[in-house]
């Protein structure tokens, strides 16, 4: 039987397990399955670009919506300003009172970014950072992982299902087949990014 979507995956799940009784609980496993390689996994699927205009005297920006690490932040000046991350307390002994400026620094606390200086003018933000990836219902029954990686879906699932069923003999089993699936895609997206020629180092005249 083919997984492609969410209908599909509920049905394998419950196949998997040889349990017609598990219907209510099979979508908080697949919640589960999600939360856990949402952690795990940073390929290039999961970026998500997107720009705003920061506005002059406001230091804190809120976090993008699913955001989950940062790849890549810039001020789109000319040239461009690369944001570079301190912690909080660094962030507070350096910029806590600053005048306006360009920002050349960024914090991040709870769900907002702090930049320092505080901008001084309206200028565009660029940021490129991994995303959740959405997760999938009866309504929304794709991503990404199902139509490219359902062996992660099927055996997080199980995975999640083992211990709720008592059946801790098998977790060692799916979490095996979990762990393979995602060092696999993991891999493969690493080797995606280095192909071509070989890997250079550039300093700052040019590459040698």
């Amino acid at each position: 039987m083919a997984i492609s979507n969410y209908s599909e995956l509920t049905t394998a799940v419950a196949n998997w397990l040889d349990r017609d009784d598990l219907t209510d609980r099979v979508p908080e496993f697949i919640a589960l399955a999600e939360a856990r390689f949402n952690r795990v996994l940073r390929i290039r699927a999961m970026e998500n670009k997107q720009t705003a205009s920061t506005i002059g005297g406001q230091r804190n920006y809120a976090l993008p919506a699913n955001y989950i690490q940062m790849r890549n932040f810039q001020i789109n000046t000319d040239p461009i300003t690369t944001l570079s991350y301190v912690t909080p307390g660094i962030y507070d002994r350096l910029w806590g009172g600053s005048q306006g400026g360009i920002p050349k620094f960024y914090t991040i606390i709870t769900n907002e970014i702090q930049l320092g200086p505080i901008p001084s003018s309206v200028m565009t933000l660029e940021m490129l950072f991994y995303k959740k990836f959405d997760a999938i219902t009866s309504s929304s029954p794709t991503n990404w992982v199902i139509t490219n990686a359902p062996d992660v879906y099927l055996y997080g699932a199980l995975l999640e299902a083992e211990p709720f069923i008592m059946n801790d003999a098998r977790v060692g089993l799916w979490s095996q087949g979990f762990e393979k699936a995602i060092a696999d895609i993991q891999q493969q997206d690493n080797m995606d990014r280095h192909s071509g020629s070989a890997l250079r180092i550039m300093n700052t005249g040019g590459y040698y």
